[in-house]
């Protein structure tokens, strides 16, 4: 399955191991919630990265107090007609300052790829590479937004504001 991750096409360094399946000491990983909640301490004393993917009917309440100690959330997107994900993406990253990588998993769909983007993911599992493409280049083509949101950006209100301060502190 392709991955675009900060906008590029990318490799995925994290393997999905299954609840059943012994944690490897090194290397990146991704786990289920269940196993991760399971025993925190024992997948926290690993030398590999930790990632975990969250559904998205549990409470991102429950994964604040292990936020230090993973390099991924991957939250899942079980239908495209179901946004819960872009809710815990937003408390995430905004109430929560996770700043690890924020994975949408599941129906990742092409047209949703921006709406994404603003709720603060900045990797994604696609199905096919041709959306993977797409991905890259849709990144590219917003630079400007009306709306605030917790990844970063600008928007052209602030852009205005912060243009027409500099003009009246150059006169």
């Amino acid at each position: 399955m392709p991955l675009v991750k900060n906008g590029k096409i990318a490799t995925d360094t994290f393997v999905r191991v299954a609840d059943d399946d012994p944690l490897p000491g090194d290397g990146a990983i991704l786990i289920s919630a269940a196993r991760f909640l399971e025993d925190t301490e024992a997948v926290s004393r690993r030398l590999g990265k930790t990632g975990v993917i969250w559904p998205n009917n549990r409470d991102v309440d429950d994964l604040v107090p292990y936020l230090d100690r993973l390099a991924a959330v991957a939250l899942v997107f079980p239908t495209f007609r179901d946004g819960r994900a872009y809710s815990q993406a937003r408390l995430l990253r905004e109430r929560h300052g996770y700043r690890g990588e924020l994975r949408a998993t599941g129906q990742v769909l092409r047209d949703q790829f921006m709406f994404m983007l603003r709720a603060g993911f900045d990797a994604f599992e696609v199905k096919k590479e041709s959306d993977a493409v797409a991905f890259t280049s849709t990144a590219k083509r917003y630079s400007v937004f009306y709306q605030p949101t917790g990844d970063g950006r600008v928007t052209a209100l602030h852009r205005r504001m912060q243009q027409r301060h500099s003009e009246s502190a150059g006169r």
